[in-house]
């Protein structure tokens, strides 16, 4: 036993780190979706979550970089409401993820990751799909604000942020330009659940905390790893194959959350 975990789960929770790590340094995200529903197998779900709230922020510094100087206070500047808006609801979402049942959250948390795979794939045409992912909502001065808003609730909840993706990528960004505002936004969202969380007390007696950080060197490797084999993998075949298993690990936590 270490801090309290045994050897399997720290194994696994590691192997499954790395992995997202993996995966987000190659496509600039899925991170806190993978590194959460896999340690949600072997974790409460609450834990889950907090668990990969210090690996979220740590993950996201080496993917800003990849912005420079001049684009980084562009997007900064853009995406201000955005980012403030989100991190008003992410605190929200995370003062009442302790009073979420896990029946509940576990059920939540496979329904996010089932939906973020319907919403993602483009096989079969999804009702609304193609104006939810237009530029559409850049019409609107408010809008950054209520998809802010409401996209932080949830991410701090349950560390899904599908619909966060969805927004920038509704922004025809280049895919460099993609994953570094992704970064800076879940950087800037994530310093502030670092100390959220510990205000809230939601690592409990600390061995969890010092878990997170264990993780989160692990993740750098392998975030470092995905940036390294970016540019050798056909994106459509990293995106296929993320999105099969994020399929079978959201049925599994659809399956734990009714009591199946």
């Amino acid at each position: 036993m270490v801090l309290g975990f045994s050897t399997d789960v720290l194994v696994l929770i590691a192997i499954v780190v790395f992995f997202a790590g993996a995966v987000t340094g190659v496509t600039g995200f899925g991170y806190a979706l993978i590194g959460t529903v896999g340690s949600a197998a072997v974790l409460e779900p609450q834990q889950a979550v907090v668990l990969m709230i210090i690996p979220v922020f740590v993950s996201n510094i080496p993917l800003v970089r990849e912005l420079s100087r001049e684009q980084l206070r562009t997007c900064g500047r853009r995406f201000t409401p955005f980012i403030v808006a989100a991190a008003v609801g992410t605190v929200v979402g995370m003062a009442i993820l302790q009073w979420i049942p896990t029946a509940l959250l576990t059920l939540a948390l496979g329904v996010f990751t089932v939906g973020y795979v319907v919403f993602t794939q483009d096989a079969v045409p999804i009702p609304g799909k193609g104006y939810v992912t237009s530029n559409a909502f850049e019409q609107y001065p408010n809008a950054q604000i209520g998809i802010g808003f409401g996209s932080g609730l949830i991410f701090g909840a349950s560390n899904v942020g599908v619909s966060m993706v969805a927004y920038l990528d509704s922004l025809d960004l280049r895919r460099s330009i993609f994953v570094g505002v992704l970064a800076l936004i879940f950087l800037g969202i994530s310093s502030i659940r670092v100390g959220a969380a510990w205000l809230l007390d939601l690592y409990g007696s600390g061995a969890l905390v010092w878990l997170s950080v264990g993780v989160a060197l692990v993740g750098l490797v392998g975030v470092a790893s995905g940036q390294r084999i970016r540019h050798l993998l056909p994106e459509r075949y990293v995106d296929g194959f993320v999105l099969v298993l994020l399929v079978v690990i959201g049925i599994r936590l659809i399956a734990t959350g009714i009591g199946v």
